[in-house]
């Protein structure tokens, strides 16, 4: 996996939400501070946390759905947006190639819109069909691949389940034949049941298609079954970022062990032994983050240099990162 070709890179991305005052009181939502990944040809890098710690804004800013605040993207080798440089590239021909699936299956189709021409519509923007006949055949056989069939191509969102739904915005991110793909969330609002088949679909398409994935989820289960790598976020940081059988193995930061200690167990008498590592106190507000380490108000582990000094990410093991100043702390 190490020799393979980076595809997308992020580095010390930013994405800051204004929030009212004026001048000097001017505040921001920090969404996003200072992240940095690298995300391989061919490979799935899932990204967890709780909700509001700012992974749909990575997934949103990667693709530059929202403008970056700060940082600098790469894609395949080009920059496609630096800020100390002023370097932003027109989107439309990397559209072809970065793709998202967006968590909301009934809020991210048209209503009005029928679900061949929902399909049909990326096709359109980048001229991909010479004639009626070639569109209507690539958006059959795209419907085909996700597991719907023809019939559906002329009825309308509501008629779908959740979970089919969630296959038409699959379909749709596979039009233009893109290399990479943002799944936002992309199983959250699904029955369990459908959850696994939809990941599942999302595992075959990879191996056929050869796609890359950046996967967000705040279930480390789900994201421990389909990603090659793990990242954890916390308030807007990246706090660890390791392969996916060591991150669950061999966890460093507390925050992690508190997720990992979460995953239900199947076996009774596993989950019996097993002990829950629960979390004091509420997540803080991103518009006044604390000082230092931003887990530190929850972390029992946390001293001074905690409050005083921002950890930063550093390779604790090799090909495993870790923000955190005491990693591996259990006393």
């Amino acid at each position: 996996m190490s020799e393979q070709k980076i595809l997308v890179e992020a580095q010390h991305l930013q994405q800051y939400f204004p929030a009212g005052g004026f001048g000097k009181h001017k505040k921001y939502v920090q969404a996003v501070d200072d992240v940095s990944f690298a995300i391989r040809k061919g490979e799935t890098l899932g990204l967890v946390g709780e909700s509001g710690c700012g992974k749909t804004t990575v997934g949103r800013t990667l693709t530059r759905l929202y403008e970056p605040t700060d940082g600098k993207i790469i894609y395949d080798g080009n920059v496609i947006f630096d800020k100390a440089n002023k370097i932003a590239v027109d989107m439309l021909p990397y559209r072809r190639k970065m793709q998202m699936v967006f968590q909301d299956p009934y809020a991210s189709l048209d209503p009005r819109m029928t679900i061949g021409d929902i399909v049909g519509e990326p096709i359109d923007i980048h001229n991909l069909a010479s004639d009626s006949k070639e569109r209507h055949d690539k958006i059959i056989s795209l419907l085909d691949r996700v597991g719907l069939n023809s019939e559906h191509a002329n009825r309308y969102p509501h008629e779908f389940s959740g979970g089919q739904r969630q296959r038409v915005g699959i379909a749709r991110a596979l039009a233009v034949d893109p290399e990479f793909i943002v799944c936002d969330e992309p199983v959250s609002a699904l029955d369990v049941s459908i959850q696994a088949q939809v990941v599942n679909m999302f595992e075959e398409l990879q191996d056929t298609m050869g796609l890359t994935y950046l996967f967000i989820a705040h279930d480390l289960s789900v994201v421990r079954h389909i990603s090659n790598r793990i990242g954890v976020m916390y308030l807007g940081k990246l706090v660890e970022l390791a392969d996916s059988f060591e991150l669950i193995s061999h966890s460093v930061h507390p925050y992690t062990r508190s997720l990992i200690s979460a995953i239900p167990i199947a076996d009774p008498v596993k989950a019996r032994t097993t002990v829950r590592i629960p979390l004091s106190g509420d997540v803080p507000s991103p518009l006044n983050p604390p000082s230092g380490c931003r887990f530190r108000t929850r972390c029992p582990y946390a001293d001074e240099r905690c409050a005083c000094e921002k950890p930063v990410l550093k390779e604790v093991a090799p090909g495993h990162f870790a923000a955190c100043h005491h990693p591996g702390n259990t006393d």
